[in-house]
């Protein structure tokens, strides 16, 4: 069901709420995951978020082909709402492992909302409005961490806990009142997907979502490494304070907005959704690796501008090439397994990160940088095989 530009309007805004609720906490919760848990190995609570994605991606992917897009939608939202109030009564470490918990079955949606973007997309417009998710994204975080980092200082925690809670409850009622169902027959026979696994292995026997949900796992598991540790980064080797670290997120998303609203379209049409992959890998690989050698925060400006551009490459690309690998009545199942699988890169990111990050601050840049350089290497030789369609 191809819908017009003010349904597009609605979910880029679900979309974008959603995830200003979410990085409000961003610059607070590493240094909060390490006073409440006793270490930088405790940066690893980062991956509890992860892992309910992981497991219920697939389930609101699946339920979103069943009953709609609209009802999983309005439901997670609500379940991201009670996750963010309870941000402002954490007290202590099992408190953040279960708020993480929450704030991740909550955050899943995305697997329905890449679904509902597919939904209302023409083939010639795909890529354009994947490309929208990520700039949804982006704007998220560019006001997000600068707000959260304001308030923790001025409010606590909260006052972090009641603005991202009060954001989340603004997108529930903006989705109830104005966000259409996107799709004309539901597919009632579609399976509900509670062990995420066994779909995974089922959808892996077309070589083309296989590789494809390998690249997506890489490049979350590689950017990961990089957003757990950088606000420790930041603030232990660039001595900057959590509002400044907000900052430097915020400038991450205006760059990221910048090239999917100005870029993205005009670069795929110039060079393709292959070769637009190809080239968004080889400049996150550069960036991450450089950033914790740079001398000075503005070179470091000059790494995370690089990044931006990086993920508003791959990003789109690996979505759109997907969604195109897909049949009309799985976008939803497809879409949302691979969410779950690219969780698990956000699970061994935290993980490997705070791990590292313990033995030496430059690890897990390196890592990162590693992990992508296999990924190009994948990458070629699955555009070499024909495996992937257009």
């Amino acid at each position: 069901m191809k819908q017009g530009g003010a349904s597009i309007l609605v979910i880029w805004l679900t979309v974008f709420i959603d995830l200003l609720g979410f990085s409000i906490i961003i610059p607070i919760l590493p240094d909060l995951a390490v006073t409440l848990g006793g270490g930088k190995v405790a940066l690893a609570v980062a991956a509890l978020y992860a892992l309910m994605n992981f497991l219920f991606a697939p389930l609101w992917g699946s339920m979103s082909d069943r009953i709609g897009r609209r009802p999983v939608i309005l439901i997670s939202i609500f379940i991201t709402a009670l996750a963010q109030f309870f941000f402002g009564f954490i007290t202590t470490f099992w408190m953040l492992m279960l708020q993480r918990s929450l704030a991740g079955i909550g955050s899943a949606n995305i697997s329905a909302a890449n679904a509902y973007m597919a939904d209302v997309s023409t083939k010639e417009t795909r890529t354009r409005n994947m490309g929208l998710i990520g700039a949804a994204f982006g704007m998220g975080f560019i006001i997000g961490p600068v707000v959260g980092g304001y308030l923790y200082e001025a409010e606590g925690m909260m006052g972090v806990g009641i603005a991202s809670g009060m954001l989340s409850v603004v997108n529930l009622i903006m989705a109830y009142l104005l966000l259409p169902e996107s799709i004309r027959e539901k597919n009632p026979e579609a399976v509900r997907v509670v062990n995420p696994v066994i779909p995974l292995v089922k959808a892996m026997v077309h070589r083309g979502i296989r590789g494809i949900f390998l690249l997506n796992f890489l490049n979350i598991a590689a950017f990961s490494l990089m957003q757990v540790t950088a606000a420790l980064l930041w603030e232990e080797h660039f001595l900057l304070s959590k509002k400044e670290i907000g900052l430097m997120f915020s400038f991450i998303g205006l760059c990221a907005v910048l090239v999917q609203f100005l870029l993205v379209g005009a670069l795929n049409r110039w060079l393709g959704e292959k070769r637009l992959l190809v080239v968004g890998l080889v400049i996150m690989l550069i960036a991450l690796g450089s950033m914790p050698l740079v001398p000075t925060i503005y070179w470091e400006l000059v790494t995370l501008a690089g990044l931006a551009l990086a993920t508003g490459c791959v990003n789109p690309s690996l979505l759109s090439l997907l969604s195109a690998q897909a049949g009309p009545k799985e976008q939803g199942n497809i879409l949302g397994l691979n969410q779950s699988l690219g969780s698990l890169g956000r699970v061994a990111g935290p993980v490997m990160g705070g791990v590292l990050y313990a033995i030496d601050f430059r690890i897990p840049y390196l890592g990162a940088s590693f992990i992508l350089l296999f990924a190009l290497i994948f990458t070629f030789d699955l555009f070499r095989k024909r495996v992937i369609q257009v």
